[in-house]
């Protein structure tokens, strides 16, 4: 019986590993998908989620971020980063750079799928393997959370998100969020030649559909050649605890609100050494607690803002309001950015 189980070989299910691997404990991950991986992510990495990747010996090539940006029409805030630069990296490269420093620290990879969940006072018996305790990190649309009957049902705004990579040299080195009446647009460097443009909205359609409404940002990378889109959502998602006996989740599949301030990979690293430290101690029960509180200030906040954006007087008056106190805004932002 080997001591850990990771299901899922995302960013999530990895750090989960390698925690779990620098604490002495026998771990493997198992992933239906072969591969480098690939997601619909924002792609921008705040200081603490870099110091995770630090920690780990983990080194991601990408673009410097300075701090973020709030664009709408003429008004334009910048808050930078107190706690030192964030980075702008594809998803693709933090994956390989992830996996190889995974392999080479000892963790073993299995090919395949879970199809179902079993344990016992001893154990964890799932995918033809029997572990001492089983780390879901299976996304967020979690078939282990939804087995287990953890998944709740979501209130408030329904959003989805919409990802396209275009070949232009970055203008900025900040995050840039433009906002309209009903969506926003996240633009991250992350190569010299390469900017990801994220969009974040309740309504239905392609990128093209929505970024029509970005008319300014829309001109600047017009003729230049983009990749394919990637989509996901509905973003949010509810579970009623993290922990059901000797499985722990971890990443999206622990439940989640928005991308809007995106604080989605610094948590799940954050949760991943929290899991793997009471696993070691033998304290499992103690993990939804320590969860909610890791995630307490990116939930309050990123509620507030869905569900202030959510009405359109509010909302036209975000930026306006961020422009007209700086401080509060970048209080806000390094609130998040630690």
């Amino acid at each position: 019986m080997i001591d850990l189980m990771v299901v899922g070989g995302g960013p999530a299910g990895l750090a989960t590993a390698m925690y779990g691997v620098r604490a002495g404990l026998e771990t493997v991950i198992v992933e239906r998908r072969p591969g480098t991986l690939d997601k619909a992510c924002g792609e921008g990495m705040m200081p603490h989620t870099l110091a995770h990747l630090e920690r780990l010996g983990i080194t991601v090539e990408g673009r410097p971020l300075r701090g973020i940006s709030y664009v709408a029409g003429s008004k334009r805030v910048d808050a930078a980063f107190r706690a030192g630069a964030g980075r702008g990296v594809r998803r693709t490269a933090l994956h390989a750079a992830m996996s190889d420093a995974a392999r080479t620290a000892g963790v073993k990879f299995i090919l395949g799928d879970v199809d179902g969940v079993t344990q016992d006072a001893e154990g964890v018996r799932a995918g033809g393997l029997r572990a001492r305790y089983l780390v879901a990190a299976d996304g967020l649309h979690s078939p282990i959370r939804k087995a287990l009957g953890l998944t709740r049902p979501s209130r408030g705004p329904r959003r989805w998100g919409i990802r396209r990579h275009v070949q232009i040299s970055p203008w900025t080195d900040s995050v840039e969020v433009h906002w309209t009446p009903d969506a926003e647009a996240y633009v991250t460097p992350v190569a010299d030649d390469t900017v990801g443009i994220a969009v974040l909205s309740s309504g239905r359609g392609g990128f093209e559909r929505h970024f029509e409404a970005f008319g300014e940002l829309r001109a600047r990378v017009e003729g230049h050649p983009h990749g394919p889109d990637r989509a996901a959502g509905p973003l949010r998602q509810n579970a009623s605890t993290r922990v059901a006996g000797r499985v722990l989740l971890v990443g999206d599949a622990a439940g989640y609100v928005d991308a809007l301030t995106g604080e989605g990979m610094g948590l799940a690293f954050g949760a991943a050494e929290l899991a793997v430290d009471c696993v070691v101690a033998d304290r499992t029960s103690d993990y939804d607690r320590q969860w909610r509180s890791l995630t307490r200030r990116y939930r309050l906040l990123t509620e507030g803002l869905v569900r202030a954006s959510a009405h359109p007087s509010i909302r036209s008056r975000l930026v306006p309001a961020a422009t007209a106190l700086p401080r509060v805004f970048g209080s806000a932002v390094n609130q998040l950015a630690y």
